[in-house]
């Protein structure tokens, strides 16, 4: 699907979780200008115009009229108050795509009216580096096309796999917050390496390429971990 054929894309939050995903839309030749973003903190509107070329809506309720996709990306405790603002604005034609942790597909809807188009997103931090990992799940009106346009904006950033909802739970305890995990792995072997005598940048990015290339191995010979844990001991 070229990006291009997806239509204006929203932002609502200019954190650091929309701004991987205006990075990852725009590397892969979405044009900045369908991209729209509303975000509260001048410091930060000035920087998203600033590094990358789009335009920051007035508020919430007029980046929802120019948008075909809003990408809902605040914090879970505003969720009401953004939905209230939105109502006026959102209808049927449009998609909302939620990456807020806990808020189901169900009160969305409720809060647009009952017929919104909605899809449900759990990412992680790595999509700030264009290896994110998400989950995906769908609301009750959302069309098959709804499901290749999200599944195709998650991929600019990483993987995305779909789940039912009832397993997004699960999802963020394993994807989401699973890369602090792996840090603190990477953290104990780079020190290890330092109280053995290797300087620290050269221990950490080695614990670093190692963890990369371990994920690596699961990943492209699809060989169960416990086994490439017995080759490799």
């Amino acid at each position: 699907m070229p990006l291009s054929t997806v239509g204006k894309i929203g932002f609502i939050g200019g954190g650091n979780m929309a701004e991987a995903f205006i990075k990852g839309l725009m590397n892969g030749g979405f044009p900045a200008g369908d991209i729209h973003f509303f975000e509260p903190n001048e410091n930060r509107r000035e920087l998203m115009v600033e590094r990358y070329g789009v335009s920051c809506a007035e508020n919430n309720a007029a980046l929802a009229e120019i948008s075909d996709i809003i990408v809902l990306a605040t914090k879970p405790q505003i969720v009401n108050k953004v939905l209230a603002e939105l109502n006026g604005s959102f209808s049927d034609d449009k998609l909302l795509i939620s990456i807020l942790a806990g808020i189901t597909t169900t009160s969305l809807e409720a809060g647009l009216g009952g017929q919104a188009r909605v899809v449900r997103a759990m990412p992680n931090t790595p999509a700030l580096a264009g290896k994110g990992a998400a989950a995906l799940c769908p609301g009750l009106n959302i069309t098959e096309e709804d499901r290749r346009v999200a599944q195709h904006l998650f991929e600019t950033v990483g993987i995305a796999l779909w789940v039912e909802e009832g397993q997004m739970d699960a999802v963020t305890g394993l994807s989401a917050s699973g890369p602090a995990f792996i840090y603190i792995v990477i953290e104990a072997l780079a020190e290890g390496g330092v109280k053995v005598g290797l300087p620290r940048s050269v221990a950490t990015e080695l614990a670093a390429q190692t963890c990369l290339g371990a994920a690596t191995m699961v990943i492209e010979t699809g060989s169960h971990p416990a086994l490439l844990k017995d080759e490799g001991t």
